[in-house]
């Protein structure tokens, strides 16, 4: 009801806006102008936009001529794609208005924010990536940025990795550390992706990984718009988990039982119970239940969002207002006072303002609010554990048989009653069912809230000296999460049986109480201070050549819930950059890092780096070449000193805490005290070293390519050395600068874009060979095939299997025939795995470990294609991986493969083996009791995690002008998108299956798009 109240409110709003914008247009007066825009060459320019302000704009005919009224006699703007827009009082337009063509990569659209620094792409010499969302959104209408950056930027595995090193650090909006995913893709104007250590210098120590800049909309001069994107649509599953059933289960619970030894006559399920349920003759006393099917799961949940745009502004200020709301039902399904699913209101504002003739400031507010309600119970978690026939969670009231029983009678009234139905449970539940609790048990709503502040305030200081200017930048961040729940009492009951009725109950749990009082509880928070400030100068030297300096100060506090400690980070940076005839290009960046987490005298250290790059296409040769329109060739190097791996504070020094007590001869006692670190007073930064070598090309006027070769090592990194103490000096070593690790690889992207008359194509293209190793480590192994040194970090160890014993493989005692090695495991028979002797010593143990694969996935790529015919637009989206593999012994797989004595039984044991399956078998045999040997890791449980998928697709249609016009629109669209709807891999059953979580899902949407 809630949630109804605060979406009217949310569309009343909107469409006031909506109406107010209208008004204001409509009511405009001003002068009336009419001009020609040319170029250099006085050619005429069609295609040309005029905008003036309270959103007033024209656009040039084929002749290069525009007629405007231009309100209150103020300035316009004139802009076309690959020109310098000019701003110009409208006083001053008089005859032919002139465009100058903008250098190639230089243009306003090739602007790349850095977060701290902004630079044309031409300028810019290390390895950086950008996607500008302007245009993009229409026909790729994704609205969370994790999704965005995947497949789409160049270097980065998944959403966050950059060429394997690890998570890059997010800034946004000029702020270090902020979350993404607090964002929707329709806030964002750029995403940027900084990759080599002379790109990243300037963040410090947090660089160390990589950085993922986020830049969010803002308003422009005499750009009045208000932009809404509707979209709603359903999720399907991509794959449930598959339980067997009860009377399966029950079978081969008692084929595990004999094959431990178990004798006829005493297995847990007789013939009887198992033949009654196959049956179903009464589905209560002999249940068969299925946590995961269409009785209390959904077959797809729906979703809805809406987001509408505010921004304008002129001269003198400019303004932007986001407004989002975003809902999705649960899975579960769940009792009505639940309203379980999730809803998600944000608001985004942010005003650029002058302040005098040389100060300039902006103001951001976010505020964001995220809830999530739910049943008390995780039913998906539950399903994993919750025997198919272990009760009937509902017990039908009209099966219970009072005859001759008041006492059953007066229990029966006063029970709770849902849908006619009585909750059930066994002793061994008591109340802690968990259908139960989802229907009786009351509710959790858990909320999250963000809040964002930002003031910048710029500087022309250009009164000093020509092209000095300042910049201070203020942010504050809080983040809080709590839960709300309700927590009703409750009884469930116990039938007892006498042949189809139920003629007893046995009652668990207090009597039915609802909880009229909504309790509070604390997840916890985060407050974050920011602060930097920077003085730059930019200048020619001489008439080609020009210097770009920047100094920096930056410092970031952190403090979370239940910390003591306040997380800081601090340091100054510089940047110099030299080039001459925008042709050669020189920088020289670097940070000066201070770091709280080392000890006094080792604090600080400096990070420099240096960059190189040559503009081939601007030589003689093939400065007038119609294949080779730009060619860039660039390297950079440097040193990054970091504390980012250094996962905690006073690693440096001795670590005490108090032990247990000890009794002295005398009868006197004292307390222990315990060491577990020793001190290093040398301790200091982890570092990386890296070196990037590479192009960009533009070919043929439609081609863009660009490859980076990279070599980069993180040296000194924090680990206790084996090889230096004794084992029994453990609890007095302490943390030293030692292990090192190399990654190596490079990275290939590729735009091509052609237009024929109503038709155009665009093709992109970018893959990833991202190889690690460890080059040094301090080990102590016996057997040098267990060293860690020259193979892959994500190396998976592990036994090798040679398939399953068989039964020639054990004497007539059951003894394993004399050769073969003895696993030192515990006993085993046929059908249990075997495994690889690797040192020769007849004994099957950890000595037998080996390299047998890597998690990581050294080959990662994405494909996009955008087709455009007239009005109609097919944006695909394909994304793929190979090289890596998974095991299925994975604690997130929840024993769903690896079933192991107890476990609940699932699919995968349908291969088990038996004498009969011995040469098809493909699950080792059943046990009931907890098996040592088979569940071990090894090449059995791996498998392949290459894929190939279509990750998203979307059909759109963009009505015409004349249409727009007289409906009132700018813009009009509609759109029909899908994700996750297509994979090629081996492994696809493995891939798509989530255990004990939200399903992985195939979503289609309706969208629409419009603007005023």
């Amino acid at each position: 009801m809630k949630i109804n109240k605060l979406y009217r409110l949310f569309t009343l709003l909107c469409l006031a806006v909506f109406c107010f914008g209208g008004i204001a247009t409509a009511q405009t007066k001003g002068t009336e102008i009419k001009a020609t825009v040319i170029d250099k060459e006085g050619n005429p320019l069609s295609g040309v936009t005029i905008f003036a302000p309270l959103g007033v704009q024209s656009t040039t005919d084929v002749n290069g001529q525009f007629q405007i009224t231009v309100p209150n006699n103020e300035a316009v703007v004139i802009e076309k794609k690959g020109y310098e827009s000019k701003f110009i009082d409208v006083f001053d337009i008089n005859g032919d208005i002139t465009l100058e063509k903008s250098p190639f990569l230089a243009s306003e659209d090739d602007e790349i924010k850095m977060g701290i620094i902004t630079k044309d792409r031409r300028d810019i010499i290390g390895a950086v990536s950008s996607i500008n969302t302007k245009d993009r959104l229409t026909y790729d209408n994704t609205q969370w940025v994790r999704d965005y950056i995947n497949g789409l930027t160049l270097g980065v595995r998944g959403s966050d990795n950059i060429r394997g090193l690890g998570s890059a650090v997010f800034v946004i909006d000029g702020v270090f550390g902020r979350d993404p995913n607090i964002l929707n893709m329709e806030e964002v104007e750029q995403i940027t992706v900084l990759k080599d250590a002379n790109a990243v210098a300037l963040y410090g120590s947090q660089g160390r990984n990589g950085v993922i800049i986020i830049n969010t909309k803002r308003g422009k001069v005499n750009r009045k718009e208000v932009k809404v994107n509707v979209r709603s649509g359903v999720k399907v599953p991509m794959a449930l988990p598959n339980y067997l059933g009860s009377a399966q289960y029950m079978e081969l619970f008692n084929e595990a039982f004999f094959n431990d030894g178990g004798v006829l006559g005493n297995q847990p399920f007789s013939n009887e119970i198992i033949e009654n349920t196959k049956s179903g003759i009464n589905k209560y006393k002999y249940p068969d239940v299925d946590f995961y099917s269409n009785d209390y799961i959904q077959s797809f949940v729906s979703n809805t969002s809406i987001i509408t745009e505010f921004s304008g502004g002129g001269d003198k200020s400019q303004y932007y207002v986001n407004l989002g709301w975003n809902t999705e039902q649960d899975w579960v399904k769940t009792n009505p006072d639940a309203n379980a699913g999730s809803n998600r209101f944000n608001v985004r504002g942010n005003i650029d303002f002058k302040v005098n003739d040389w100060i300039t400031s902006s103001l951001d507010g976010i505020a964001i609010i995220t809830s999530n309600k739910s049943a008390l119970t995780n039913l998906l978690s539950a399903g994993t554990t919750f025997k198919p026939n272990s009760y009937s969670p509902l017990l039908p009231v009209n099966l219970v048989d009072t005859t001759g029983n008041p006492e059953l009678a007066a229990l029966l009234a006063s029970a709770g009653k849902y849908g006619g139905m009585l909750l059930g449970s066994t002793q061994q539940f008591g109340n802690d069912a968990p259908i139960a609790n989802i229907i009786a048990g009351g509710y959790q709503n858990n909320v999250f809230r963000a809040t964002q502040f930002n003031n910048a305030i710029n500087f022309d200081l250009s009164r000093i000296t020509k092209g000095l200017s300042a910049k201070t930048y203020l942010s504050f961040d809080f983040y809080d999460s709590y839960r709300l729940f309700n927590q009703n009492d409750y009884r469930v009951y116990e039938p007892t049986w006498a042949d189809d009725r139920i003629v007893g109950l046995t009652p668990y749990g207090d009597p039915d109480l609802k909880d009229l009082t909504e309790n509070v509880s604390s997840n916890g928070f985060i407050s974050r201070l920011g602060f930097y400030g920077l003085v730059n100068y930019q200048n020619n030297i001489t008439e080609n050549s020009s210097i770009n300096t920047t100094f920096l100060g930056y410092y970031n506090s952190q403090k979370s819930d239940g910390v003591i400690q306040t997380n800081i980070d601090s340091h100054l940076g510089f940047q110099i950059t030299y080039d001459f005839k925008k042709k050669i290009f020189a920088d020289f960046s670097g940070a000066y890092t201070h770091s709280i987490k080392l000890p006094e005298g080792n604090r600080n250290g400096l990070s420099p780096t240096l960059g190189l790059a040559y503009v081939l296409s601007e030589d003689s040769f093939l400065k007038d070449s119609k294949f080779v329109n730009y060619l860039k060739l660039k390297a950079t190097g440097g040193i990054i000193k970091s504390d980012v791996g250094i996962d905690g504070y006073y690693l440096y020094d001795e670590n005490y805490s108090q032990g247990s007590n000890f009794t002295w001869a005398d009868g006197n006692s004292n307390r222990k005290q315990n060491l577990s670190q020793g001190a290093n007073p040398d301790m200091g930064f982890e570092e990386r070293i890296d070196l990037n070598v590479g192009l960009e090309t533009y070919l043929m006027n439609s081609l863009w390519l660009e490859f980076n070769y990279f070599n980069t090592e993180l040296d000194k990194q924090l680990t206790f050395l084996n090889d230096k103490y004794p084992s029994y000096y453990n609890t007095f070593r302490p943390y030293d600068n030692f292990n090192k690790n190399l990654y190596t690889g490079f990275e290939l992207g590729m735009n091509f874009n052609k237009t024929f008359n109503d038709f155009s194509v665009g093709i992109g293209a970018n893959i990833l060979y991202s190889q690690t190793e460890a080059v040094k480590r301090s080990e102590t192994n016996e057997f040098d095939y267990q060293n860690r040194v020259g193979r892959e970090l994500s190396t998976i160890f592990g036994l090798v299997d040679e398939g399953f014993y068989s039964q020639a493989d054990f004497d007539g005692n059951g003894n394993l025939n004399t050769g073969l090695p003895v696993p030192n495991f515990g006993a085993v028979q046929p059908g249990d795995i075997k495994y690889r002797d690797q040192n020769g010593d007849s004994i099957i143990d950890n000595d037998d470990n080996v390299a047998i694969g890597q998690s990581s996935s050294p080959w990662t790529y994405g494909v996009n294609l955008n087709l455009k015919y007239k009005a109609f637009n097919l944006f695909i989206l394909a994304t793929g991986q190979t090289g890596g593999d998974g095991n299925k012994l994975s604690n997130s797989f929840n024993n769903y493969y690896g079933v192991n004595g107890n476990d609940k039984y699932s699919e995968v044991v349908l291969g088990r083996w038996t004498p009969a399956t011995a040469a098809t078998a493909t699950f080792p045999r059943l046990s009931s009791q907890t098996n040592q040997n088979n569940f071990k890791t090894s090449t059995f449980w791996l498998y392949d995690t290459s894929f190939f998928e279509i990750s998203r697709a979307q059909l759109t249609y963009e009505f015409t002008d004349d249409l727009c016009n007289k409906i009132g629109l700018d813009d009009f669209s509609i759109n029909l998108s899908g994700t996750n709807l297509f994979e090629v891999a081996k492994n696809k059953d493995i891939r798509q299956l989530t255990i004990g979580g939200t399903p992985q899902s195939r979503a289609y949407t309706l969208g629409l798009r419009m603007s005023f």
